[in-house]
C-alpha cells in the first residue's frame, strides 16, 4: 500500500505562532489590569514569536511581520515593566528610609 506524501504548506498560509505572538503581545497590557498575568503573556509572546520566525524560515509561510511586531511590542513592554518595578521598589525603599530616618531624629 503506497503512503501519501506530507501535505505541503499553502503559499498564502500565515504561521499560527506568529498570530499567537501578536495577539498575546497586544493582550499583555490588559493582562496586568484584569489579573490574568501580563508577564506570563509577555513571555508567551516572546517565545512564540521566536518559534514562529524559526518556522517561517524553514517552511516559507507568511507572517514574519506579525511575529516581528509581536516581538517588538513584547520587548518594549518587558522593558517598561522592569522600569516600573524598579521605580516602585526605589519608592518603597525611600519611604522606608524616610520613616526610619524621621524616627531616629526624635
Amino acid at each position: 500500500m503506497p503512503t501519501t506524501p506530507a501535505t505541503p504548506i499553502a503559499a498564502g498560509q500565515t504561521n499560527t505562532l506568529a498570530v499567537v505572538s501578536l495577539v498575546s503581545a497586544i493582550g499583555a497590557p490588559f493582562g496586568h489590569l484584569i489579573g490574568v498575568g501580563g508577564i506570563t503573556l509577555i513571555i508567551v509572546s516572546i517565545v512564540t514569536g521566536h518559534m514562529a520566525r524559526s518556522q517561517i524560515k524553514r517552511t516559507g509561510e507568511s507572517g514574519d511581520g506579525l511575529a516581528i511586531a509581536g516581538l517588538i511590542i513584547s520587548y518594549v513592554h518587558l522593558a517598561l515593566t522592569v522600569l516600573v518595578v524598579i521605580f516602585f521598589f526605589g519608592l518603597i525603599l525611600a519611604f522606608i528610609a524616610g520613616i526610619f530616618g524621621a524616627a531616629s531624629t526624635r
